[in-house]
């Protein structure tokens, strides 16, 4: 059964975007799966971690969001931290940007979920 994390806060200095979970119990040899999917129930994007059991699931909720605008328009893909370790989410700012052109207008992902993306990523749905 997949592991849920959950990202309540990061930090940006200039292009670097670190997302933080307190959870320190990852498996070590955890990578990033390159892959993000939606919550719409719970608001969230999903980014997917990968080990050999399978994929782990890293929740990005309406509280971080600001930040995830903030990471479409920064040159390199963020990182995850947690206890003394970072890994970098590979393919995020593809996967993410991908996912909030196809939400926009789009009421398969859930009116409310739909109209959340459209208002959090307006900046970026305008370029």
């Amino acid at each position: 059964m997949p592991i849920t994390y959950y990202v309540h806060s990061g930090v940006q200095l200039e292009n670097d975007i670190r997302f933080t979970i307190e959870e320190t119990s990852i498996r070590p040899n955890i990578k990033a799966g390159g892959q993000m999917i939606t919550d719409s129930d719970s608001l969230s994007f999903v980014y997917l971690l990968e080990d050999e059991t399978g994929y782990h699931y890293v929740k990005f909720g309406q509280d971080v969001w600001p930040l995830l605008v903030n990471t479409l328009k920064a040159s390199q893909d963020p990182t995850l931290q947690y206890g003394n370790v970072e890994l970098t989410l590979h393919m995020f700012k593809e996967e993410l940007e991908m996912l909030i052109f196809n939400i926009e207008g789009n009421n398969n992902y859930g009116n409310d979920f739909s109209k959340a993306v459209e208002e959090a990523f307006k900046e970026i749905l305008k370029a």
